[in-house]
């Protein structure tokens, strides 16, 4: 899953500076909803991880039922600190 194709996907362009506020708004509902309907562990990692960079992510507990998965978006929730200091 690549993010280019994730931008294209939920807000029409791979330029996010560029998306009015309502449409990253209508965006991310789409992500959230399709988020919700995906079965594919990988797949959901990769959505969760862009509502992540949004701001809309939801809470790991309700996002991961697998200990791994919890895991692994800490590790990046914890990369992305280290990256903004």
């Amino acid at each position: 899953m690549k993010l280019d194709d994730l931008f294209l996907r939920y807000f029409g362009t791979d330029d996010l500076d560029a998306v009015s506020p309502a449409v990253l708004q209508a965006g991310a509902e789409r992500l959230r909803v399709e988020f919700g309907l995906e079965r594919d562990r990988g797949r959901r990692f990769g959505m969760w991880a862009l509502m992540q960079m949004l701001g809309v992510a939801p809470d790991l507990d309700v996002a991961f039922k697998n200990a791994a998965d919890r895991d692994a978006a800490r590790t990046l929730m914890e990369m992305q600190e280290r990256a903004e200091e």
